[in-house]
């Protein structure tokens, strides 16, 4: 959520970022709400502090032996105008806060102007690709000619995007999150976390997936309080909010925090894109990466968390390409974006494999989540950012096509064989 007094202050600068990102409308509403709220909220305090030289007078009266009547009959009065200013204050306040939710993030100076993906800007690659003695075929093709990715199954179990992975493959994820895990916490510096896989309302609000992202969500209404429940989309969404409603100390930032949870999303608006294999499914497993920063450090924070998801593929041999999202491809939370594309050899492109962001402190003021700084003075709002560290699934399907061999077994990447209990390649199940 941004900060009123931006808005306040500088309302053409707010609806220049919004026609960057595509989003061409005014931010007046917000300025008249927020005068309006003001107005009233003045009204109330001077009300208060004509009650409190009201009530001082009545107690000098009653001193002098008076009888104060009428000033306590004003008293009264005043009483009555404050009660009846209190629900429209809070009205005022409820209709400011709705309409400063549906604004999206400022963005940094350094984003560059677009509309789509096809407008970021690559920053740069890494590894050659592939030069394969044979056509390369697509993950989903070269899983099921080994038996061991099975949609049919997954469509009974549940619907269409779900799948069930079989043996070796089912360990290659597991092994791929159990590396990334190790990677991240022994050499990048991040703390393991394990969390809730369900949230609250609350903790959506929070981190910025409501209301914007309502209808990806998959929830569920718990029968005893009629209280709503989301499926995480992200460990994003818990991991920010561990901190929410509190004050840490500067010393202790950044805070830099790592979890593996499976993530659901309803893919909404996505039908007929991304249909075959698992590339988009409604449940994925993701090794996300967040980190707490101070406003003097996040942008380094933001590159770091970049070099230590690239970190992944480097090790795992596999080559990509980093770019910098454009105005009107940044998420609405983030003030600067990068996506790390892996290398599909099948497709002969580069397709998205994290997203990392800097959010500033856009996720930090809806938690109230704020830090005190070493030298004295306010508490001020921290800066949140967060990345994939990878889309396990993803990494799956990149190792599947960029290591595929000519008889249709899969070589196990060399940083991966030790947590695949030695096995250097995947063959066909028997």
């Amino acid at each position: 959520m941004l900060d009123i007094r931006l808005v306040r202050e500088d309302p053409e600068g707010v609806e220049r970022t919004l026609a960057a990102r595509g989003e061409a409308r005014s931010v007046r509403p917000i300025v008249e709400a927020d005068r309006e709220r003001r107005r009233l909220v003045q009204e109330a305090e001077e009300l208060k502090a004509e009650r409190n030289r009201a009530s001082e007078a009545i107690g000098q009266a009653k001193r002098r032996g008076e009888e104060p009547a009428a000033a306590m009959a004003r008293v009264r009065e005043i009483g009555d105008r404050i009660r009846a200013l209190d629900p429209r204050i809070r009205e005022a306040d409820e209709a400011l806060e709705r309409l400063l939710l549906d604004l999206p993030n400022v963005l940094d100076p350094s984003v560059p102007p677009g509309r789509t993906e096809a407008d970021n800007v690559e920053v740069r690659r890494w590894g050659a690709p592939r030069e394969f003695p044979f056509p390369p075929r697509p993950h989903e093709e070269v899983g099921e000619a080994l038996g061991l990715l099975d949609i049919e199954r997954a469509v009974k179990l549940a619907k269409p995007r779900f799948a069930v992975l079989w043996g070796p493959l089912a360990r290659l994820e597991r092994a791929l999150a159990q590396f990334m895990l190790d990677l991240h916490t022994r050499e990048h510096g991040y703390t393991e976390v394990w969390v809730p896989n369900l949230v609250s309302g609350a903790t959506m609000l929070g981190t910025g997936q409501l209301p914007k992202f309502e209808e990806q969500a998959f929830k569920t209404v718990e029968p005893d309080d009629n209280r709503t429940l989301y499926l995480i989309p992200t460990a994003e969404v818990p991991l920010t909010a561990l901190h929410g409603g509190e004050v840490l100390a500067e010393a202790s930032l950044p805070r830099r925090y790592t979890a593996f949870t499976p993530c659901y999303r309803r893919e909404a608006g996505t039908y007929g894109k991304d249909l075959k294999g698992i590339y988009r499914h409604h449940q994925f497993e993701k090794v996300e990466l967040v980190k707490i920063a101070t406003p003097a450090t996040s942008y380094d924070e933001l590159e770091s968390m970049v070099d230590d998801a690239e970190t992944v593929l480097r090790r795992l041999e596999i080559p990509f390409r980093t770019v910098l999202h454009c105005a009107g491809d940044t998420g609405p939370s983030a003030t600067k974006s990068y996506d790390i594309e892996v290398w599909r050899p099948a497709l002969g492109r580069y397709t998205e494999i994290s997203s990392c962001s800097n959010c500033e402190a856009f996720q930090a003021r809806r938690l109230d989540l704020k830090y005190r700084p070493t030298a004295g003075g306010r508490v001020e709002f921290c800066h949140t950012l967060n990345g994939s560290g990878l889309a396990v699934g993803r990494t799956v399907i990149a190792v599947l096509e960029n290591y595929q061999e000519a008889d249709g077994s899969v070589t196990v990447p060399a940083a991966l064989r030790s947590y695949m209990g030695g096995l250097e390649r995947i063959g066909p199940v028997q």
